[in-house]
């Protein structure tokens, strides 16, 4: 991670525009913009806090060596509108190696996007000429996570298209959540009978061996002990052996502990357990912003997973919910039919891509959107894929069963 860059500022003049672009390329000037980045959050109307200034920084401290800075500032005069938070990074495709324009993010990242307050079209114009300006530096813009309804995915494939560039998209998650409204009875009344039935019944049984509570963690002082507790359980089930959890890589365990604290510092940290006879058995690591609660990640000890104590931390936690006034819960990541016996609404997330028209990129977009797509649809790959899948199920340790009956 190279601090030494200088910021450089590029004119795009246009002639229904005076828009220009600033590139931020170094690390000091991405940490001097927390003020402005978050009003600027506000002021676009993003509400989910995976785009706020400390989670950026936090990212980049965690997960930026290697990568290098791109973030673009569009300017109306001195006054910023619009953020373009990008990186330079290299992948391989298919074996292939690139460079990649792409967010600043990656698997731990559920949400993302530009952030865009007004002149929207102009600014976009804007982000997109300075990036053909800047084209030599890529192969691949590669935006991932973006919502459904951002309007960067219509721009950028408007924008590609009066360029000739190769285009794609593929949707990544449907990620559950719930709107929370009217009273906790109501809405649990509406669930599946055999869904309340379950919950009741494991509840029941859990108690049997203690009282059942749900903890909050609210200020810094037990916080590094609770998140130390919190990441034993996330990865005591099947996650350490498959070398998958937080404690198993050492960035992720720096990013979730690092994002802890600043978080809680600002009152958005929702770190709960759930506890048998103060025992802790479950965890919920989420984050609250806007008046809506986003579950980063759960955890729960396999000797009780007969018990279904993610769900049940998901019941008292939702009571809490409705009686609270929360406005949503959002389960993010993919559609598992755990979250989806709390409820039916989910939102999509896409991954974009523009292929510059270097060979190699041309390559993988022909791989990518036409030839692999092309052999899903024949029968002997279908066969093939679902065999691999299976081989790869049955080999893997299982994941809390009883969250899906």
């Amino acid at each position: 991670m190279d601090c030494s860059e200088t910021v450089e500022l590029i004119d795009n003049p246009t002639a229904e525009s005076e828009l220009s672009i600033e590139i931020i390329s170094d690390s000091d000037s991405l940490i001097g913009m927390e003020s402005l980045w978050n009003r600027l959050l506000d002021e676009a109307g993003i509400d989910y806090p995976f785009l706020t200034h400390q989670w950026v920084r936090t990212w980049w401290e965690c997960f930026g060596a290697g990568k290098k800075l791109h973030v673009l500032l569009v300017k109306d005069g001195d006054e910023v509108i619009a953020i373009a938070p990008l990186m330079l990074t290299r992948r391989k495709f298919y074996g292939l190696p690139l460079r990649c324009l792409e967010f600043i993010a990656n698997v731990h990242t559920p949400r993302f996007d530009f952030i865009v307050t007004r002149r929207p079209a102009e600014a976009y114009r804007a982000i997109w000429a300075s990036l053909t300006e800047q084209r030599r530096l890529w192969d691949v813009l590669l935006l991932c996570q973006v919502p459904s309804d951002s309007r960067t995915r219509e721009e950028i494939a408007r924008l590609a298209a009066q360029e000739n560039l190769h285009y794609g998209q593929w949707c990544s998650a449907h990620s559950p959540y719930l709107t929370v409204q009217g009273t906790w009875e109501n809405y649990f009344k509406q669930l599946h009978s055999k869904h309340r039935a379950n919950v009741r019944r494991r509840l029941k049984r859990l108690s049997e061996l203690g009282e059942v509570e749900m903890e909050r963690i609210s200020s810094e002082q037990p916080l590094e002990s609770a998140l130390e507790e919190g990441f034993r359980i996330e990865g005591a089930a099947w996650k350490d052996r498959n070398g998958t959890s937080i404690h198993a890589q050492p960035e992720s365990r720096f990013f979730y502990t690092k994002l802890g604290q600043r978080f809680l510092r600002q009152g958005w940290l929702q770190l709960c357990f759930l506890t048998v006879g103060g025992r802790r058995v479950a965890f919920h690591y989420s984050l609250g912003y806007n008046n809506k609660v986003y579950l980063l990640k759960p955890g729960y000890d396999p000797e009780h997973a007969a018990c279904s104590p993610v769900n049940l931390l998901c019941f008292l936690f939702l009571q809490k919910a409705f009686d609270n006034g929360l406005g949503e819960f959002d389960f993010l990541g993919v559609d598992d039919e755990w979250k989806l016996q709390w409820t039916r609404m989910t939102r999509s997330h896409y991954w974009v891509y523009v292929f510059s028209r270097a060979p190699l990129a041309s390559l993988v977009h022909l791989a990518k959107f036409r030839l692999i797509p092309g052999l899903q649809q024949k029968r002997v790959y279908q066969v093939l894929r679902d065999r691999i899948v299976s081989l790869w199920r049955s080999a893997r340790p299982a994941k809390e069963t009883a969250l899906s009956e």
